[in-house]
């Protein structure tokens, strides 16, 4: 595995330490500006030490994975867009993998590529929104501005290839909604030819900033041990050191077969958070370049599994053939029944190792779906890091770990 370390000003500092005995407990949230989502934290304070912080989730709770088990396997992959709302694409390709591994479907080479690409381009998607809703945080306001203008760029690319802008659905079981547009790679090219100078305009304003560097180096340190016995992924178990990314570790897609660095931190501060996921950009990127690449060398081909078990028969067969119109009818108000048994497949989401448990007991409808939300997990995180720290860090130490509600209450 290539490893990239990331740069650091200095080694963290010790945390304030309580001077009484006398404490107070206080709400924050669960409605608050700086929560990203809506979140509840329990505070235990001396004057403004943090003593402790238990996040309180299920405020937010949706019912996702239950209502997934009255539909049709086809028909649930929709709900997956509404947990981890930055990163639906990314939500579409886990539950999708599971359910193909559960049937032992095999998925076009070409398809593969245009889901990696997809899936990278989320990535820098979901890592701008962070970027820029964290430097707002901290009182940088014109980050955000910056962010948000090559998110919308890559907000184009999917409203281009699936007619909308989030909720995309695109990444289906067996393959892909619809084929890419002709205009797509350019598209693409346009977009991963400037990102690089995009990404060295964010560091010119935030990396070497005396005010941000105050805010976060040393500020809601993790160490590598703690940060593996809490179950913290992503970037925020990279930024102490341990470089452990499931597309090197347990590749899917395709992965093995890209060339691309796992960027890792020091001091598992909030600056090193910062740093990784900045370096994380660069290599999605490059991971986009290669991708476009392969796609221009293999041309134009199938965007669906061949397996009539799971992919409805081309129209071509439709108009002429009443046996192909039947099957297309009974796949789309019956679904597809896998064989009964179950599938965990795990991903490198934006946020860590997001996984999918499917269960089947041999009907049209999962028995069961649950997912391993990066996003919950890491907040158990939260505890430890803000122990020490002033009430004016929770905001900065929450905004680092770059939860999505929708993800942790799903």
């Amino acid at each position: 595995m290539t490893i990239l370390e990331v740069p650091t000003p200095h080694d963290i500092t010790e945390p304030a330490l309580a001077g009484t005995t006398e404490t107070m407990v206080l709400n924050m949230g669960p409605h608050h500006p700086s929560t990203h989502g809506v979140l509840r934290l329990v505070l235990e304070l001396d004057g403004e030490i943090v003593i402790s912080a238990a996040p309180d989730v299920g405020f937010l709770h949706t019912g996702i994975e239950k209502n997934m088990e009255s539909k049709t396997y086809q028909k649930a992959l929709v709900m997956t867009d509404r947990m981890d709302y930055l990163a639906p694409l990314s939500n579409n390709l886990c539950y999708a993998l599971a359910v193909e591994k559960l049937m032992q479907v095999e998925i076009p080479e070409r398809v593969q590529v245009i889901r990696v690409l997809l899936v990278e381009l989320q990535r820098i998607s979901s890592h701008l929104v962070w970027l820029g809703t964290h430097a707002l945080d901290l009182a940088a306001m014109s980050v955000f501005l910056y962010a948000m203008r090559e998110r919308e760029q890559i907000l184009d690319i999917f409203e281009l290839v699936s007619g909308a802008r989030m909720m995309t659905s695109y990444i289906r079981i067996g393959g892909l909604a619809y084929d890419v547009p002709a205009d797509f790679l350019p598209t693409v090219d346009a977009l991963v030819e400037v990102m690089p100078s995009r990404i060295d305009e964010y560091e010119d304003l935030l990396t070497g900033n005396p005010i941000w560097l105050e805010r976060t180096v040393g500020v809601g340190a993790l160490d590598g041990k703690a940060a593996v016995a809490y179950g913290l992924t992503g970037a925020n178990l990279r930024a102490t050191g341990v470089p452990y990314d499931v597309r090197k570790a347990q590749p899917y897609s395709g992965y093995e077969t890209y060339e691309f660095q796992v960027p890792i931190g020091k001091n598992g501060d909030i600056y090193d958070r910062y740093r990784v996921r900045m370096a994380e950009m660069r290599q999605s990127v490059l991971i986009c370049r290669q991708a476009a690449e392969r796609l221009r060398a293999i041309g134009p081909g199938p965007y669906v599994t061949p397996d009539r078990k799971v992919a409805p028969p081309p129209k071509s067969e439709i108009t002429h053939s009443m046996e192909s119109l039947i099957h297309h009818f009974k796949l789309w108000t019956e679904g597809f029944k896998p064989p009964v048994g179950d599938a965990y497949v795990s991903i490198e989401s934006p946020r860590g190792s997001l996984g999918c448990y499917v269960v089947s007991d041999g009907g049209p409808k999962p028995w069961r779906v649950h997912f391993r939300s990066p996003s919950l997990i890491n907040l158990q995180g939260l505890h430890h890091m803000a122990k020490g720290r002033l009430v004016a860090d929770l905001v900065a130490l929450i905004a680092s770990l770059d939860p999505v509600l929708g993800e942790v209450d799903r």
